[in-house]
Protein backbone atom coordinates (compact mmCIF):
# COMPACT_ATOMS: atom_id res chain seq x y z
CA UNK A 1 0.00 0.00 0.00
CA UNK A 2 1.92 3.27 -0.97
CA UNK A 3 2.35 5.47 2.11
CA UNK A 4 -0.07 8.36 0.81
CA UNK A 5 -3.08 5.84 1.12
CA UNK A 6 -1.60 4.70 4.57
CA UNK A 7 -1.41 8.97 6.04
CA UNK A 8 -4.96 9.09 4.31
CA UNK A 9 -7.05 6.06 6.08
CA UNK A 10 -4.94 6.93 9.32
CA UNK A 11 -6.45 10.51 8.73
CA UNK A 12 -9.57 9.16 7.86
CA UNK A 13 -9.74 7.12 11.09
CA UNK A 14 -8.92 9.87 13.26
CA UNK A 15 -11.72 11.87 11.79
CA UNK A 16 -14.32 9.07 12.34
CA UNK A 17 -13.06 9.02 15.98
CA UNK A 18 -13.49 12.44 16.65
CA UNK A 19 -16.65 12.95 15.06
CA UNK A 20 -17.97 9.83 17.63
CA UNK A 21 -16.35 11.19 20.35
CA UNK A 22 -17.68 14.49 20.19
CA UNK A 23 -21.00 14.16 18.74
CA UNK A 24 -21.78 11.12 21.00
CA UNK A 25 -22.15 8.63 18.07
CA UNK A 26 -21.35 5.49 19.74
CA UNK A 27 -20.36 3.06 16.75
CA UNK A 28 -22.69 4.34 14.25
CA UNK A 29 -21.32 3.54 11.17
CA UNK A 30 -19.23 6.27 9.64
CA UNK A 31 -17.62 5.80 5.98
CA UNK A 32 -16.31 8.62 3.77
CA UNK A 33 -19.53 9.18 1.99
CA UNK A 34 -21.60 9.22 5.15
CA UNK A 35 -23.72 12.55 5.11
CA UNK A 36 -22.97 15.12 8.18
CA UNK A 37 -24.31 18.56 8.05
CA UNK A 38 -28.24 18.82 7.73
CA UNK A 39 -28.29 14.85 7.79
CA UNK A 40 -26.88 14.22 11.74
CA UNK A 41 -29.33 15.91 14.06
CA UNK A 42 -26.20 15.67 16.49
CA UNK A 43 -24.36 18.05 14.40
CA UNK A 44 -25.78 21.62 15.19
CA UNK A 45 -23.72 25.02 14.63
CA UNK A 46 -22.43 24.46 18.12
CA UNK A 47 -21.26 21.11 17.49
CA UNK A 48 -19.51 22.25 14.20
CA UNK A 49 -17.74 24.22 16.50
CA UNK A 50 -16.74 21.34 18.89
CA UNK A 51 -15.64 19.60 15.92
CA UNK A 52 -13.48 22.43 14.51
CA UNK A 53 -11.82 22.74 17.96
CA UNK A 54 -11.42 19.16 18.64
CA UNK A 55 -9.92 18.32 15.17
CA UNK A 56 -7.39 21.80 15.71
CA UNK A 57 -6.18 19.99 19.31
CA UNK A 58 -5.68 16.45 17.71
CA UNK A 59 -4.08 17.71 14.49
CA UNK A 60 -1.84 20.52 15.82
CA UNK A 61 -3.61 23.40 13.43
CA UNK A 62 -5.49 26.28 13.42
CA UNK A 63 -9.01 26.36 11.52
CA UNK A 64 -9.51 30.41 10.72
CA UNK A 65 -12.98 31.52 9.85
CA UNK A 66 -12.24 31.80 6.07
CA UNK A 67 -11.82 28.29 5.92
CA UNK A 68 -15.16 26.99 7.52
CA UNK A 69 -17.37 26.40 4.63
CA UNK A 70 -20.64 24.04 4.48
CA UNK A 71 -18.88 22.23 1.71
CA UNK A 72 -16.12 20.78 4.05
CA UNK A 73 -18.90 19.63 6.20
CA UNK A 74 -21.01 17.66 3.74
CA UNK A 75 -19.55 14.22 4.02
CA UNK A 76 -16.92 12.28 6.11
CA UNK A 77 -14.67 12.23 3.83
CA UNK A 78 -15.05 16.13 2.15
CA UNK A 79 -13.94 16.97 5.99
CA UNK A 80 -11.18 14.47 5.57
CA UNK A 81 -10.50 16.09 2.34
CA UNK A 82 -10.64 19.58 4.16
CA UNK A 83 -8.15 18.50 7.14
CA UNK A 84 -5.53 16.50 4.89
CA UNK A 85 -5.62 20.43 2.68
CA UNK A 86 -4.84 22.38 5.73
CA UNK A 87 -2.15 19.87 7.09
CA UNK A 88 -0.24 19.42 4.31
CA UNK A 89 3.38 20.49 4.97
CA UNK A 90 3.34 23.17 2.07
CA UNK A 91 -0.15 24.98 3.19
Amino acid sequence: MPHSETVNEALETSVRQILRATLGLGQRPLTAATPLLGSLPELDSMAVISVINALEDHFGITVTDDDIHARHFATVGSLVDFIHAITRPDR
